[in-house]
């Protein structure tokens, strides 16, 4: 039996009804959001380590104040709450991740960048202190933009974890030119065991990991900064670091990861602190003379 154009219409207009009140409580919520977010909103815990092998690399971040430095290149974003970044220990495990609202990062981790470091400065120029601060920096970060991804609801239609390195990638190349260079290097060095043979072996269940293979971040590392600077990283092309094939893309590349972090992060960063933060020359303040003294 067809029902009648009164109760039909009612029903319309209760579903009309319905959307506009869904509508409005998240509007409300997004504007609450924005009137609570504020800058320096960060907070810093160093957590004492149980076990006495990992005391020499708690030792370090402290004597080098790495979680003072983070915080202040991620103070100008203006957050709705406040967001601690931590480092501890993971009980033998080398991770870090992101839960609101904190940020950890076990020792067995930084542990772990401490004993990859190269002897020797590399071919490329990477020295034993770039690759300590890029991959130390490259770790805080991509944890830093799955924070903001959730702080900020911001949509991904991708993968978070690809979406969290290239958040920290870009987040590198705002810097200046010789030390966006130091810390994608850098942070690149983190992939160089996985790197050296031209063919790899591995399971096929190693690609089920939501985590892009070792080798396959390293390529989208190098090939992001070589859209951005494809002088001030020419070398990594013509060294065959990153193959001709995909670098001829690489600023289509880059440009949309910049227009998405326009678009969805810059009304969350508070652009004058920003300046600030990017203007200081960080590498030169944190680089020791001797990095074998600060050995744990």
């Amino acid at each position: 039996m067809a029902q009648p154009k009164t109760l039909k219409l009612r029903r319309s207009i209760g579903v009309v009804l319905s959307a506009a009140s869904i509508s409005f409580v998240m509007m409300s919520q997004a504007s609450a959001a924005e009137t609570n977010a504020k800058t320096n909103r960060i907070k810093i815990e160093y957590f004492d380590p149980p076990n006495p092998a990992l005391r020499g690399v708690y030792e370090l971040v402290k004597k080098r104040r790495t979680l003072e430095r983070i915080q202040q290149v991620f103070s100008p974003f203006r957050l709705p709450v406040e967001l601690t970044i931590k480092t501890g220990s993971c009980d033998g495990v080398a991770n870090a991740w992101y839960i609101r609202p904190a940020i950890s990062v076990c020792y067995e981790y930084l542990n772990q960048i401490l004993q990859s470091l190269p002897a020797e400065p590399t071919p490329e120029g990477v020295t034993r202190e770039d690759a300590l601060i890029g991959e130390t920096f490259y770790v805080f970060a991509h944890e830093m933009g799955h924070a903001t991804f959730d702080l900020f609801a911001v949509p991904m239609l991708g993968d978070r974890e690809n979406a969290a390195d290239h958040f920290a990638g870009y987040l590198m190349l705002q810097f200046g030119k010789d030390e966006a260079r130091a810390l994608i290097m850098g942070a690149a060095y983190t992939y160089h065991k996985y790197v050296q043979n031209p063919e790899v072996m591995a399971p096929l269940k190693a690609f089920s990991d939501i985590h892009g293979a070792p080798a396959q971040r390293y390529y989208n590392l190098l090939c992001l900064a070589y859209g951005a600077e494809p002088t001030v990283f020419a070398d990594v092309v013509a060294k065959g670091y990153l193959p001709k094939e995909r670098a001829t893309g690489c600023k289509r590349e880059y440009d949309q990861v910049a227009h998405g972090f326009r678009e969805l992060m810059t009304p969350h960063v508070d652009q004058q602190l920003a300046k600030q933060v990017l203007d200081k020359s960080w590498l030169s303040e944190v680089r020791a003379p001797d990095l074998s003294r600060d050995q744990p």
